[in-house]
């Protein structure tokens, strides 16, 4: 299973690259939301596709019966989310401003409004 995610994370930075070197602002969030996704999916891919319980240790135990899940990248996977949710909310409000102001969404023609 994970030389099939090792390929959907490749296919999805592929994308991403391609859709950040668009001349349009919007396509340019979409790239940034993919490779977000993907930096997330190479995380948890990296981190095991083991099937476990949940990380908790029995009453008079002192380890965890049988195997566990890892929560560190779990936890790191739901910081970047959130992160990126945040990211995303930004770049949103960002292009609708410099739309209503500009009237284009095409980078080339943002860059002669420079002064």
């Amino acid at each position: 299973m994970e030389p099939v995610m090792a390929i959907a994370v490749g296919l999805m930075y592929a994308a991403a690259i391609y859709m950040m070197l668009r001349r349009s602002i919007v396509k340019l969030v979409i790239g940034l939301m993919l490779l977000s996704n993907a930096a997330n999916l190479l995380i948890f891919t990296s981190a095991g596709m083991t099937r476990g319980a949940p990380p908790l240790i029995p009453p008079g135990a002192v380890v965890p019966d049988g195997i566990v899940a890892d929560p560190l990248p779990q936890a790191l996977i739901l910081t970047a989310i959130v992160i990126a949710f945040g990211v995303l909310a930004f770049a949103v409000v960002l292009i609708h401003r410099a739309y209503n102001i500009l009237r284009t969404d095409n980078l080339d023609q943002m860059k002669d409004t420079d002064t």
